[in-house]
């Protein structure tokens, strides 16, 4: 008696699973810019979690180093959103004053005070 197969499904040519579908459209229609700011925000939210996680799990001795860092990547990638949001062609609706230069700007005086805060913290 022979082993029968069951019938294979396939996927029509043009689905595909939602993740992929955003992933292309994002990488299809984000300008080179916007990428580099999510890159960089990815980095920053990476960076917060592998503090807030060897905190958790190895040592939390110098508490104030742990807050200083975490904090610094909290409130960077605060101001990088904001960044973000400003440059974005999608809302410049909302932001017809401020031009990229005066967003970059204020983003780096933002990111100049924030870590003079920082450093003040670590004592």
């Amino acid at each position: 008696m022979a082993a029968t197969k069951p019938p294979v499904r396939s996927k029509p040519a043009g689905s595909q699973t939602p993740f992929i579908s955003l992933w292309n459209t994002y990488y299809e229609t984000t300008s080179t810019r916007l990428k580099t700011i999510d890159a960089f925000l990815v980095f920053l939210m990476l960076s917060g979690i592998i503090q807030f996680l060897y905190c958790i799990m190895v040592t939390n001795f110098p508490f104030n180093a742990f807050l200083a860092g975490f904090s610094s990547c909290v409130g960077q990638f605060v101001l990088t959103a904001s960044l973000r949001a400003q440059v974005n062609p999608a809302n410049r609706n909302e932001f017809k004053e401020v031009s990229p230069e005066r967003a970059f700007a204020d983003f780096a005086l933002g990111s100049i005070v924030l870590h003079f805060f920082v450093y003040n913290f670590l004592g």
